[in-house]
C-alpha cells in the first residue's frame, strides 16, 4: 500500500444498496463513514431520505448523518471544510475511510474540490432579489437560458429539480451578471490535490431491477410512517431542503392537489427519475470501478484489495 491514506467511495442511485456495502467495508477495515448524502443531512428528515437505521448507525461510526437543521444554512462548501477536517483526524486513526452517497456534487466537493467563481457586488444580489419578488422563478429560469443556454440546458437534462430551486438559481442569474461571463465558463477549472488517495467503487443494476427497488423502498417507507413525517413538516413545506423527492409529493396530497394513491405513484416516478440523473453524473466519472449490487462481497473486496496496493 502507498504512503498516502486512502478515501473508499461508494456510489450509485438510490436504494441500490450503498449503506450496506460501506458498513461491511467499514468493518472489514474497521474504519468510519463519511456520509456525503445531501438529503440525509437534515434531523427532521429521516424515513422520506432512507437514513440508516439505529442499528446500521450502531455497526460502524458515521458521520454527518442528520447533523443539522432544515432551517440551517448549509452549503456543499460547507460540507467541503467540514468532511477534509472530519478526514483529517479520522486518517490519523486508521489510513483507510470510507465515503458514501447518491450526492455527486458533494462527492466531487470532497475528491476534488470546487469550482472558484469570483466575488459578485452586492448590490447585484439585491436587485435579483428584487426582481425574484416580483417575478419569481420564471424571471430567474428565463435570464438563465438567456445568459448561459448551454448549463441552463445541461440542467434541464440531468437535474431540473435545481430549476425549481430559488437559492441555487439566484447563485446562477447572480454569477452572469456580476461577471458577464456564464456560470458555465467557471465550472471544470479547478485542480486540487488532496493529501490522500481516492479510490471510487460503484454500484448498479439493470434499470427495470433498480426501478423494481426504487417502487419496494417507496412502499417500505409509506408503511413506516412517511405520511406522518410529511404531516409533521407541513407547517416548513417552504424550507429549501424539503424540495425534494417523497416530500414534495405528499405536500400535494395534504393541499388536495391529489389523491394519496397518485402522490404515492409520482414518488415512485420521481425517484425513479432521480436515479436516472445520479448515473448520469456518476458515469461522467471515468475512475469509478463498477460492480453489479448483486456481486459477491468477497468478489468485489478481492478487486478492492488490488487496487490498494
Amino acid at each position: 500500500m502507498q504512503n498516502q491514506p486512502v478515501l473508499i467511495t461508494v456510489i450509485g442511485p438510490t436504494a441500490i444498496g450503498k449503506t450496506a456495502l460501506a458498513i461491511r467495508l467499514a468493518n472489514h477495515f474497521n474504519c468510519s463513514i463519511i456520509s456525503c448524502d445531501s438529503r440525509q443531512f437534515f434531523k427532521e428528515m429521516t424515513i422520506g431520505t432512507a437514513v440508516p437505521s439505529p442499528e446500521e448507525l450502531a455497526a460502524a461510526p458515521h458521520y454527518f448523518i442528520q447533523n443539522i437543521s432544515i432551517h440551517d444554512a448549509y452549503s456543499v462548501g460547507d460540507f467541503e471544510t467540514e468532511a477534509l477536517a472530519q478526514l483529517d483526524q479520522l486518517f490519523q486513526e486508521n489510513p483507510i475511510q470510507i465515503m458514501v452517497g447518491g450526492s455527486g456534487l458533494y462527492v466531487d466537493a470532497v475528491r476534488k474540490g470546487l469550482d472558484n467563481f469570483p466575488d459578485i457586488d452586492p448590490s447585484i444580489r439585491e436587485s435579483i432579489n428584487a426582481r425574484y419578488a416580483i417575478d419569481g422563478l420564471p424571471y430567474l429560469q428565463a435570464t438563465l437560458q438567456e445568459l448561459d443556454p448551454q448549463y441552463y440546458q445541461k440542467t434541464l437534462l440531468e437535474n431540473p429539480q435545481t430549476l425549481q430551486n430559488p437559492q441555487r438559481m439566484k447563485r446562477f442569474v447572480e454569477v452572469c451578471l456580476g461577471t458577464g461571463q456564464p456560470y458555465s465558463s467557471f465550472l471544470g477549472k479547478k485542480e486540487t490535490n488532496r493529501p490522500f488517495r481516492s479510490i471510487i467503487i460503484g454500484l448498479e443494476a439493470e434499470r427495470e431491477e433498480l426501478n423494481q427497488r426504487i417502487n419496494h423502498r417507496v412502499d417500505l417507507m409509506m408503511a413506516a410512517g412517511l405520511l406522518k413525517e410529511v404531516s409533521d413538516l407541513y407547517p416548513y413545506r417552504s424550507c429549501n431542503a424539503l424540495q425534494t423527492v417523497g416530500y414534495r409529493e405528499l405536500f400535494d396530497f395534504l393541499d388536495q392537489k391529489c389523491s394519496l394513491e397518485e402522490a404515492i405513484e409520482n414518488i415512485k416516478m420521481n425517484t425513479r427519475r432521480f436515479a436516472k440523473r445520479q448515473m448520469t453524473w456518476f458515469k461522467r466519472t471515468p475512475e469509478v470501478h463498477w460492480f453489479n449490487y448483486s456481486t459477491d462481497f468477497a468478489t468485489l473486496l478481492e478487486q478492492l484489495h488490488l487496487r490498494l496496493k
